[in-house]
């Protein structure tokens, strides 16, 4: 069962995304509000990312979060629930997994997410005109922008603006959703 976030893929993508940018570790590094010598281990692929940290890196490159975890697919994929990438929170019991990258010419990514009640996992703005979509698979949640979370039951769909700060807060134990990602 693979568990871990995919290390290789991370290091390549920051790597290029730097690289595409211009720009030294030391100043995405500077631009993203994380240690250099955070970002020098995950471009060596020794790191172990936060979804806080990689969240940071993609705003400042401007690409979806699935631009850095996202391995090439192959035309027909299967991803098996107990071989999903888990990439967990550092600040709440809180899990992401990406299941699709958006295409090219598209601009969405789908993920499954999973928690535990606890703190909320707080995320902050991602790029101008993000919305999200989140339908919750099992167990109760709250979720949405600051100040406006809703309580979510099973099969409930919810969609905000994910361009200002929102929460995920589990509820119930054993929670997840899936939640999809729409750059605009």
């Amino acid at each position: 069962m693979n568990r871990t976030p995919p290390l290789a893929t991370i290091a390549a993508a920051i790597r290029r995304e730097r690289d595409r940018l211009g720009i030294s570790s030391a100043e995405l590094a500077r631009r993203a509000g994380i240690a250099k010598s955070t970002l020098s281990q995950l471009e060596a692929g020794t790191g172990n990312p936060s979804v806080e940290t990689l969240w940071a890196i993609a705003v400042v490159a401007g690409v979806p979060f699935s631009t850095l975890v996202e391995p090439p697919a192959p035309p027909v994929r299967v991803v098996r629930a107990s071989q999903r990438p888990a990439i967990r929170s550092e600040a709440s019991p809180f899990t992401s997994a990406l299941l699709a990258a958006c295409p090219p010419g598209a601009r969405r990514d789908v993920h499954v997410i999973t928690s535990e009640p606890g703190d909320a996992r707080a995320s902050d703005p991602h790029s101008p005109g993000t919305v999200e979509h989140m339908v919750v698979s099992s167990g109760r949640w709250n979720a949405g922008p600051a100040g406006e979370e809703v309580d979510l039951d099973p099969g409930d769909y919810v969609t905000f603006p994910a361009d200002r700060p929102h929460t995920y807060r589990a509820l119930t134990a054993d929670a997840s959703a899936v939640l999809v990602m729409e750059y605009r």
